[in-house]
């Protein structure tokens, strides 16, 4: 009998994982961040990328805004 993480990641091709684990914490609008997405940081907040509009991401720019990945 295999290990229900062998049987899982057969079935799939992708091994098992828990968002919890991955977890990078909330930005400042309140989204939940995952370890690898895109984020902008101004100051002590952070931005998931794919949450904001073109607009907001030229205003954080202008801000001072970096483009960083969570980890």
């Amino acid at each position: 009998m295999d290990h229900p993480a062998v049987a899982l990641m057969e079935r799939t091709g992708m091994p098992p994982y828990s968002p919890r684990r991955e977890e990078y914490g909330t930005d400042a609008l309140g989204n939940e961040v995952f370890v690898g997405e895109e984020i902008m940081v101004l100051e002590d907040d952070f931005f998931l990328v794919e949450e904001l509009t073109a607009q907001s991401k030229e205003i954080l720019e202008m801000y001072g805004a970096t483009y960083k990945i969570a980890a």
